[in-house]
């Protein structure tokens, strides 16, 4: 079983949440998954966790969809990010709009940060490609 140490999952749907999380748990060993239900949330708090640790989640699973500040929106200021550290981001989504794919294409290639997408539900064999440790 992998080992990660934090995974953060953003998403306002609680029932994506949880399947992501049991998923997880059967998967890779984790010290702590944490979770917020818009992306202004998240990187409020992952600003904080950075402050105190100096480290953010190694894995973050990112709807695009959603309240107060989109899945885009939310990149947008991740990768603004002063981070030494290289996450891995996968787009979770149930998006079937082809600007969805287009500002996925345009950040991969605007970060370092590795990004994948995935179209919801996601499958256990996608949970556990994802958190392989390379």
């Amino acid at each position: 079983m992998e080992s990660i140490n934090s995974i953060c999952i953003i998403d306002d749907d609680r029932i994506t949440v949880y399947g992501i999380k049991k998923m997880l748990h059967l998967n890779v060993k984790c010290d702590t998954i944490i979770s917020y239900a818009n992306g202004k949330l998240a990187i409020e708090g992952i600003k904080e966790m950075y402050k105190a640790t100096a480290k953010v989640p190694e894995l973050i699973f990112l709807d695009i969809n959603m309240p107060i500040m989109d899945g885009w929106e939310f990149l947008e200021a991740f990768i603004a990010l002063p981070l030494d550290q290289k996450v891995q981001i996968n787009i979770v989504t149930s998006s079937i709009d082809a600007i969805d794919l287009q500002n996925f294409e345009r950040y991969k290639k605007k970060t370092e940060h590795t990004i994948s997408y995935t179209h919801k539900p996601i499958q256990k064999a996608i949970i556990k490609e994802i958190t392989k440790i390379e």
